[in-house]
């Protein structure tokens, strides 16, 4: 898929079935802004792409990347595009298990605490977990609750 206008990510919603229903995997997103946010403070593994590169193979990059180990799938289901704010989202889903426990991301730095001219690192996600489909709603950022429901669909 070529870029859009505006910025563009792409991501994969790992799910699994569990004996009370369907699970997914979110990463908790890291660094000072989002460190006492749990409500809302949580992402599906995902990551910006620019023009000419492929959404699918960024999505698969920045699960490995944010989770700190390949997607355990080989086959995916396209859940489609969501436009939030000035960004569009596109996620596949897959079915497959990996331990949240052992997730480690890469890491970003920005200058913290702010105009202090010091320079911390953080990782992208602090903390992984598999949550039920109505925690999930709880706990992700708004702008990927319909994926949520869009995954529920194609169950």
């Amino acid at each position: 898929m070529a870029a859009t206008r505006g910025r563009t990510s792409a991501g994969v919603l790992l799910y699994r079935r569990a004996a009370d229903g369907v699970e997914v995997l979110i990463g908790h997103m890291g660094g000072p802004f989002w460190a006492k946010k749990d409500a809302g403070g949580w992402s599906i593994p995902k990551g910006e792409y620019g023009e000419g590169e492929e959404a699918f193979a960024v999505a698969l990059r920045e699960f490995a990347e944010e989770l700190g180990s390949p997607c355990p799938a080989e086959d995916f289901t396209p859940l489609g595009e969501v436009k939030a704010s000035s960004k569009t989202l596109t996620v596949w889903a897959a079915e497959g298990d990996l331990d949240a426990s052992a997730c480690v991301s890469n890491t970003f730095q920005i200058e913290w605490p702010p105009r202090s001219g010091r320079m911390q690192e953080f990782p992208e996600i602090d903390r992984a977990e598999w949550v039920g489909l109505d925690v999930a709603r709880e706990k992700l950022v708004k702008g990927q609750l319909p994926f949520l429901d869009r995954l529920a669909g194609v169950l």
